[in-house]
């Protein structure tokens, strides 16, 4: 299941506590995660209500995405896509195989080594 939180949302710590404390994140992705006021946040749960990925968005800009599993981030991607276009965002290379599986433009970028820009078709 997806939730879609705020950070002004009730449990929205309680799902994502463990990733703004996670150097696992951090190490995976090259990227840091923080709880900004404007994102909007995608975040897969289980039937247990246990995270395990997320997308946060502002205005159509993909800020962050983690998912310790591609399957549930591929639903993610797909759950984002249909809100909204994604706008040229600058993401994680970690899952540049899976941004093109999901229909995403990807673009390389000069001078940035661990991250990728990707959008959705417009």
């Amino acid at each position: 299941m997806i939730l879609k939180l705020t950070n002004k949302d009730t449990h929205f710590y309680n799902y994502m506590g463990k990733f703004f404390g996670s150097r696992i994140v951090q190490t995976e992705t090259k990227d840091r995660i923080y709880d900004d006021n404007n994102k909007v946040w995608y975040i897969y749960v289980d039937s247990e209500n246990k995270p395990y990925g997320f997308i946060s968005v502002c205005d159509g800009i993909i800020k962050n995405i983690y998912s310790n599993n591609n399957d549930y981030l591929r639903e993610l991607l797909k759950k984002v896509s249909t809100d909204m276009q994604i706008e040229p965002s600058i993401v994680s290379k970690l899952y540049e195989d899976l941004y093109q599986e999901c229909g995403l433009i990807v673009t390389y970028l000069d001078n940035y080594k661990h991250f990728v820009m990707i959008r959705g078709e417009k």
